[in-house]
């Protein structure tokens, strides 16, 4: 029963420590470079995903009322 409440107390104090620790941790700063960004292209794919998914919906969606049978 001891262990049980050893765990669960640093259990607790690692999550109380780990905000704390990440944010005294000193920030990188990023290196300049020469290039352009390749951002506009991971922007097409982002948007063609969206657009992909919201077909998908629809389609799944899409109500069929046509009876089965004749």
């Amino acid at each position: 029963m001891k262990f049980r409440n050893l765990a669960a107390a640093a259990a607790a104090t690692t999550l109380l420590a780990a905000p704390v620790v990440a944010q005294a941790a000193p920030q990188r700063a990023a290196a300049p470079t020469e290039e352009g960004s390749e951002m506009a292209s991971s922007w097409i794919i982002a948007i063609l995903a969206f657009a992909a998914i919201i077909a998908a919906i629809i389609i799944a969606t899409k109500d069929n009322n046509d009876p089965v049978s004749p």
